[in-house]
């Protein structure tokens, strides 16, 4: 076997994958979400598979990166980092190749990370108001049907923490809902709630003083920017945590400066890959900043790469965020017993690079269902366009 690990091959395979009608500030989440699937090949075989955004011109870019993969070496990352300069564009080819890597050492990516601080990682459950939907999921519109939400969560997988997302009703209502989980889960479920920065900077302070007793873990992004996050945690003793103001090293030294913030959720597919995000645990901890995951609708290729931050990262010690248990019907990855939760965790295990395998079948049907829409009119973040199912349904979302 060669040990240069040379890249023959660069595959970029787009898919759309349905989705549920989960609610959040911007509205409601389109029918389907959109990912994008890298297959690095050698020529001795040798397969390593990545997954990030699968917007058009993402993908685009993924395609044009290729120029620079093929015919490097799967081990010259820094080198591919400086040539492939777009972090999100990077982050998909760098999972891809320590897959590959550790495909061709034997070795599982968290041991290319430097190893397990922890063989079970832990996660919250992601709770979204929501229209009932074609899903098993139901409707969840009212504080009381999020907590039987919170519920199905917990019988299910497992969880004792729970973040609501937030923005969607009335602030007020939103308290209540984080209100009556924490009557219902008792004084050890961890809370949080993320509006997507919804709110006033006068609201936040005001929410925040409602949830004071409430012992949130944090409050994700009450509102925008690190100028207004700073003005609300001047306001409050909860920390404030963030994925919005707070994306990218150069976002750091003036967010500490302010003292905006105490947690970051950091997100590999936005920093730049899993070893950049290890750079971002170092940071946080010098710093004296808590680290958590970002999770935005995503497959199983994302989720074991998560799995596998979660695990070597040391003071990644708050429950991780994931869309997991929203999307898992669509993933495009063999069936597999890696993703059972229990205790609200994953454990650990030890087969080479991310440990999954693309069933070809799905991905076919996965892709098809990408060529039949239009890519542009479906691509989105956290901030970017949402789907109107019901065209009453809070068309203009108020910042309160």
């Amino acid at each position: 076997m060669s040990t240069s690990l040379r890249i023959d091959e660069m595959l970029v395979t787009p898919v759309a994958c349905p989705d549920p009608p989960l609610l959040n500030h911007h509205g409601i989440h389109e029918p389907f979400f959109l990912r994008a699937i890298v297959r690095l090949r050698t020529a001795d075989g040798i397969e390593g598979v990545g997954e990030g955004p699968g917007g058009g011109l993402y993908v685009q870019q993924l395609r044009a990166a290729a120029q620079h993969v093929v015919g490097a070496s799967a081990y010259h990352i820094e080198a591919l980092r400086v040539l492939v300069d777009d972090a999100r564009v990077f982050s998909t080819i760098e999972v891809a190749l320590l897959d590959l890597i550790g495909k061709a050492t034997g070795r599982p990516v968290y041991d290319l990370l430097g190893g397990p601080a922890r063989r079970r990682v832990p996660f919250s459950a992601y709770l979204f108001y929501k229209q009932a939907g074609e899903d098993e999921w139901g409707q969840a519109l009212t504080p009381e049907e999020l907590v039987k939400q919170a519920e199905r969560f917990a019988n299910r997988c497992g969880m004792t923490v729970f973040k609501v997302k937030g923005g969607v009703l009335e602030p007020d209502a939103e308290v209540a809902t984080v209100k009556l989980i924490r009557e219902r889960f008792g004084p050890r479920a961890g809370l949080r709630i993320d509006p997507n920065a919804a709110w006033s900077v006068e609201t936040s302070i005001r929410v925040a003083e409602k949830l004071r007793d409430t012992d949130l873990e944090y409050l994700e992004d009450p509102t925008e920017g690190i100028e207004g996050m700073s003005q609300v945690a001047a306001h409050t003793p909860i920390p404030l945590s963030t994925n919005m103001c707070v994306t990218a090293f150069e976002h750091v030294p003036q967010a500490f400066r302010a003292r905006s913030i105490q947690v970051v959720l950091g997100d590999h597919h936005m920093w730049g890959g899993l070893t950049a995000f290890r750079h971002l645990g170092v940071t946080c901890k010098t710093l004296g900043w808590g680290l958590s995951q970002h999770s935005n609708s995503h497959l199983g290729i994302s989720f074991a790469a998560m799995i596998h931050a979660g695990a070597a990262i040391p003071n990644l010690i708050y429950a991780s965020d994931t869309h997991y248990p929203w999307n898992a019907a669509s993933d495009v990855v063999r069936e597999t017993d890696l993703f059972h939760f229990r205790d609200g965790r994953i454990d650990l295990w030890d087969s080479p690079g991310l440990g999954v395998t693309i069933d070809e079948d799905r991905l076919a049907l996965a892709a098809d269902a990408y060529e039949q829409r239009k890519a542009k009119s479906l691509a989105r973040d956290d901030v970017s366009a949402m789907r109107e199912r019901n065209p009453d349904w809070l068309p203009h979302m108020p910042k309160w």
